[in-house]
């Protein structure tokens, strides 16, 4: 993509109106975390914003949570929301930088263009004064045309063979802990540990103090002091696929352009006898 997928609280103030701009809510939590993101989107979102929930578009066929779904449903659920082709659609999540980028990967993977992230989301909205709304929001439904970018996405079978011939870079968006198996998987069930050569790069390690993202050259920083060759393709992956996101959107913040998110990321990996995981 050409623009910068990051749009500031200013820049949404002044075009909150717009007949062809679309605010989608797009927050979640894990399962361990004790909120409702539908509760509390219900107390206070920002005026005008759609309910986007992840855990609802989705694959209702799949055994992991929030995969993709088929480009067709993924249609129906936006006509529904009344997103629809042409519109410019600004996401934004609860805790900043957690769910909203999922959410543009989505967008962008069912060949949306004009997409954008609110850089700093609701905190940083509400600590600048701004105005929120309680309640439910609907749209006119409008007519949406999703085509899935297979290539954007990788699956098991994908990263069984990237690990066995390390033919891309595995960046795991999960937090140190998590990916040294010293603290339980948030997920029952689930080994802990890392996928073999995997690097880890903390999703939380991308924004400032404001919670804004922080600028390519710092990001940059990041993957160097990581391992991450940025000349190099590049997979990412976290516990469920939606942290992945945000290092897809660093990714995308400095130029890089072959990378690919593991859907299934480690609630598939970890749930499985058959894949092979690192501790330490």
């Amino acid at each position: 993509m050409t623009e910068n997928p990051l749009v500031s609280t200013e820049w949404l103030a002044e075009h909150l109106n717009a007949p062809d701009l679309v605010v989608l809510d797009a927050s979640m939590y894990l399962p361990n975390a004790g909120r409702d993101a539908n509760a509390e989107y219900l107390a206070e979102h920002i005026p005008g914003a759609v309910r986007f929930d992840i855990d609802d578009i989705s694959d209702p066929n799949s055994d992991l949570p929030h995969t993709l779904p088929a480009p067709h449903v993924f249609s129906s659920k936006m006509r529904k929301l009344g997103v629809g082709d042409g519109q410019t659609v600004v996401v934004y999540d609860s805790a900043g930088f957690y769910a909203a980028p999922r959410a543009w990967w989505m967008f962008k993977v069912m060949g949306a263009e004009q997409v954008f992230i609110l850089n700093g989301g609701l905190p940083k909205w509400k600590a600048e004064g701004r105005p929120v709304e309680d309640g439910i929001v609907t749209r006119p439904e409008r007519h949406f045309t999703a085509r899935l970018n297979h290539g954007a996405v990788a699956d098991l079978s994908d990263v069984k063979q990237m690990v066995q011939d390390k033919s891309r870079q595995i960046l795991d968006a999960r937090p140190a802990a998590r990916f040294k198996a010293e603290i339980p998987e948030p997920r029952a069930g689930l080994r802990g540990g890392h996928m073999p050569g995997a690097l880890n790069t903390p999703s939380t390690g991308f924004t400032a103090e404001d919670g804004t993202f922080l600028d390519p050259e710092e990001l940059k920083k990041i993957f160097v002091d990581a391992g991450v060759d940025l000349d190099k393709p590049v997979t990412t992956s976290c516990g469920s696929g939606v942290t992945a996101a945000v290092i897809t959107l660093a990714l995308t913040l400095v130029g890089h352009k072959d990378h690919t998110l593991y859907d299934g990321s480690w609630t598939e990996w970890g749930g499985r006898d058959d894949t092979e995981v690192v501790t330490g």
